[in-house]
């Protein structure tokens, strides 16, 4: 019998692949037998040293998702030199700065939006028509508990975030009969670099580290976590599922972000 965790033979495209949770992500699609093509913003070192890790089983593509067509565009490329994905993960994102509604800039907000959100639509919009020939595909969106509006200074992040599980909805009522399934992985709080600048904008007054015994696990989330669930996503073990929201935050409280400290 068949192992239907494998992703052998197909081509999955990670978008923010070369740290923190996407780095993670790319691995974990890489372990189970996808060919992978991830973009990065601006950390060549750690994409080469990722591609080269991986030893063949992934590539690097530069792509500055803050601008318009970006993702398109890395999407095209990576299809161009890989074949059509049948695996699509937006994971790609940033920080807010930690300002108040009343002080965060409408520049601000629309940067956020346009990685988190508009990007997204950017990537799938690119990858439908190869998957729909292919008879089907999995699209995962990274989002984040922080889409429930929890946390002062992160509206533009957790505003980009809900648009995001917005976006999964419909474009899950939409793909429904092309046998293409929607997801939306939605972490607590993760232990990396922006992770740790979330807390601080957050109004917490320690770094992720410091929150571990607000978990009943006794720690926060890791990237591996997350990689985990979106792995069990892209593979045909989860093929009856579409539309859902996995939350991942070892049942931690996410008002710990601004609540606690």
């Amino acid at each position: 019998m068949p192992d239907r965790t494998r992703l052998d033979g197909r081509v999955a495209l990670v978008t923010g692949g070369s740290r923190g949770v996407g780095r993670a992500v790319v691995r974990r699609l890489a372990e189970l037998g996808a060919e992978v093509a991830f973009c990065y913003r601006r950390d060549v070192g750690a994409a080469e040293e990722l591609v080269a890790e991986l030893d063949g089983r992934a590539s690097a593509y530069a792509a500055d998702l803050a601008t318009p067509g970006a993702a398109a565009e890395f999407v095209a490329a990576a299809s161009a030199d890989l074949g059509a994905p049948t695996v699509l993960v937006h994971n790609a994102g940033i920080a807010s700065s930690g300002r108040s509604v009343e002080h965060t800039t409408q520049e601000e907000y629309l940067r956020l939006y346009q990685v988190h959100a508009l990007a997204g639509a950017e990537a799938c919009t690119a990858a439908l028509p190869g998957m729909r020939t292919a008879g089907g595909g999995s699209i995962v969106f990274v989002s984040s508990v922080v889409a429930r509006g929890l946390g002062a200074g992160l509206a533009p992040y957790a505003m980009a975030k809900a648009a995001v599980e917005a976006l999964a909805s419909v474009l899950s009522f939409e793909e429904r009969t092309n046998g293409i399934r929607v997801n939306v992985v939605a972490p607590g709080l993760v232990s990396t670099e922006m992770g740790d600048r979330l807390v601080r904008a957050g109004s917490a007054s320690s770094a992720a580290e410091s929150l571990d015994a607000h978990y009943p696990f006794g720690r926060v989330c890791r990237p591996e976590d997350v990689a985990d669930v979106v792995g069990y996503l892209a593979g045909d073990t989860s093929s009856y599922l579409t539309r859902q929201t996995v939350v991942v935050n070892g049942g931690g409280n996410p008002d710990t972000l601004v609540h606690e400290g």
